[in-house]
């Protein structure tokens, strides 16, 4: 495989995955209000993240670097629709928006544990 193995990409991801999803339980309130720019921008962001790991990491696999490939087409498509429609209201506060983080947390955790785990 051509770029970064699955190993150092999770090095990346999970650590990245786990800040940002720790940080989002602590500060959920923080969408409560929507500012298009922002959201396009995040959409932006999301989408070239997305598009980056795909180009270098488009492994379908029945192991743990599918989780990668999952999450690249998360964030890219999760991107195009903060792009299109940056005024659409966001996730509020609810047991299911806590645990759709909490599961993003549990996924850079394990991430996090196969990138720097010894072989």
């Amino acid at each position: 495989m051509a770029g970064l193995s699955s190993r150092e990409l999770a090095k990346l991801v999970g650590p990245t995955l786990s800040v940002m999803s720790l940080s989002e339980l602590f500060h959920l309130h923080i969408w409560a209000r929507n500012i298009p720019p922002v959201t396009y921008l995040n959409g932006m962001i999301l989408f070239v993240t997305g598009l980056a790991i795909l180009r270098i990491h488009n492994l379908w696999s029945r192991r743990w670097p599918l989780l990668l490939t999952l999450l690249a087409w998360g964030a890219l498509l999760g991107g195009l629709s903060r792009i299109f429609f940056p005024a659409a209201k966001q996730a509020g506060e609810s047991v299911y928006t806590y645990v759709f983080i909490s599961l993003l947390l549990l996924t850079g955790l394990y991430l996090s544990y196969q990138g720097y785990r010894k072989k």
